[in-house]
């Protein structure tokens, strides 16, 4: 398993001047393979940040390493108000420069992709000393990176809470571990979460480490959970899952009063936002197959059990609001964005980025946009589009969003890295002797005075509003078969407060 959010690009390197490609394969240069380059090119080359740079070769990682007991003790958590917390720490991103990088200084890189900060607050990084190249402090952001070059940068983290329910283990063997996945825990880090996943506390609380992830569960999502302790049994769950050997239930609360008999959806899903997670049903998305029995209907919403024969994202909750029942907490698919009738028979009447514009105007009035799980990046594309196509007061609440929100995209460490809190650091901006705070400093949770999110107060959510009524209740191979408790709220006489 890859080690945390960086990310491992697997190259062949020859040092400046030593090999070239010829056929295919590679030679030594003899010499008479100088490069006719000119005395010009080479002085403009060195006024652009020194060719004569040293780049070391890259460091093959380790496969299948999980996360360390390093890693473990960089912070704690603890229970608030009936939520999981964890103490502001400090981490390392990492990365290897990006092919499109090649040739561009740091500073353009800034200003081209990464447009989240302003310069200057790029600039007061450098002078911290939380950035290095190649495991040198950089302070000049005018260097030129090159192929190879190795980016390393201390920012200073803040994970939002999750609900404090408890991951209870289902079952455990020489292969496999099955828990019960509270919902608002996701599995693995991604974006703003990291100790606070599922992986992470398996393995500090647990000592259950270096496990295969075999399949996903939203992370508003509960239920039944299976991981392989060998990529061996990976493999062989993932075939069945590929031939779609695999029977899965799940069970969910809905709005209203669904028919009594089976109901099967085949509505095509596409994805509206990879970045985000959103999908909706359209004629030119992927075939799916969702079979829905009612168990019960309490006078104003009903328990559904599901039966999803493919696994494209949210199916279930898509299909359920295309059949106008959509979960009755679901915080994407059951809202006002979606239209008058939330989205009934994929009536929408908007475009995509009409539709994402309104679940973020939405999420951002509830303070909530971790729901999301937007990212600057998202931020930056849709604030673009609504130059031509939004009231200057809609731009607003988008732009007021942006300062606010500092999440990062799932499954793109390389923007983790480059992203937001390049600056955070406990020293004053400008100081030449900046050095990076200590780990008994991150454990202590302190303040970071450059940490734009030490200087925001946000609310705490309600655990009620982290809780989403839809539950993996059963998983069943060839030569398993898990299943968890029914929750509270699948219950036939429940009645939401």
């Amino acid at each position: 398993m890859i080690s945390g959010p960086s990310i491992r690009r697997l190259v062949f390197h020859c040092r400046s001047g030593s090999c070239v490609m010829s056929g295919g394969s590679l030679k030594r240069k003899g010499p008479g393979d100088e490069s006719s380059e000119s005395a010009g090119e080479r002085r403009n080359k060195k006024q652009r940040g020194g060719s004569d740079r040293y780049v070391p070769p890259p460091v093959k990682r380790k496969a299948g390493v999980s996360f360390s007991d390093e890693h473990f003790r960089e912070t704690e958590s603890y229970l608030e108000n009936g939520l999981r917390k964890v103490r502001p720490y400090y981490f390392d991103f990492e990365t290897y420069c990006k092919g499109r990088w090649v040739g561009k200084s740091l500073m353009e890189v800034f200003s081209q992709e990464f447009r989240a900060e302003p310069l200057e607050y790029y600039r007061l990084a450098a002078q911290a000393g939380r950035l290095k190249l190649n495991e040198e402090v950089v302070r000049d952001l005018n260097v030129v990176l090159k192929n190879n070059d190795f980016l390393r940068n201390t920012v200073h983290r803040h994970e939002p809470p999750v609900a404090a329910l408890p991951l209870r283990i289902l079952a455990e063997n020489e292969d496999m571990v099955v828990v019960d996945k509270p919902s608002s825990l996701p599995v693995h880090p991604c974006g703003r979460f990291r100790h606070n996943t599922v992986i992470f506390i398996l393995g500090k609380e647990h000592n259950l480490k270096e496990l295969h992830t075999i399949h996903r569960l939203d992370r508003m999502t509960s239920g039944v959970l299976m991981f392989a302790k060998t990529l061996e049994v990976s493999k062989k769950i993932d075939e069945q899952v590929r031939e779609r050997q695999l029977d899965k239930e799940y069970v969910c609360r809905v709005c209203g009063e669904f028919p009594e008999e089976l109901i099967t959806c085949e509505e095509p899903i596409l994805v509206v936002s990879y970045k985000i997670g959103v999908c909706r049903v359209d004629p030119k998305g992927k075939s799916c197959k969702t079979v829905f029995q009612r168990l019960s209907y309490n006078g104003k919403s009903s328990v559904v059990k599901c039966f999803p024969y493919t696994g494209r994202t949210h199916q279930i909750r898509v299909h359920l609001q295309y059949l106008g029942h959509p979960i009755v907490n679901d915080p994407i698919y059951n809202t006002k964005a979606w239209g008058p009738k939330r989205g009934k028979g994929g009536e929408i009447n908007k475009t995509d980025d009409e539709l994402l514009k309104s679940l973020v105007e939405e999420h951002t009035c509830k303070q909530s946009l971790d729901i999301l799980g937007m990212s600057e990046e998202d931020l930056q594309t849709i604030t673009q589009s609504l130059d031509s196509t939004t009231e200057p007061a809609t731009k607003d609440i988008v732009n007021r969003t942006e300062v606010s929100l500092h999440s990062q995209p799932e499954g793109n460490p390389e923007a983790q890295v480059l992203s937001n809190v390049f600056i955070n650091s406990t020293n004053k901006p400008g100081d030449e002797n900046a050095v990076c705070p200590s780990k008994e400093e991150s454990r202590q949770g302190s303040r970071d005075h450059l940490c734009g999110e030490c200087k925001i107060v946000r609310p705490d959510p309600s655990p009620k509003d982290l809780v989403m009524y839809l539950h993996a209740l059963r998983y069943k191979g060839e030569d398993f078969d898990f299943s968890s408790d029914m929750p509270d709220w699948a219950e036939d006489n429940w009645l939401e407060d």
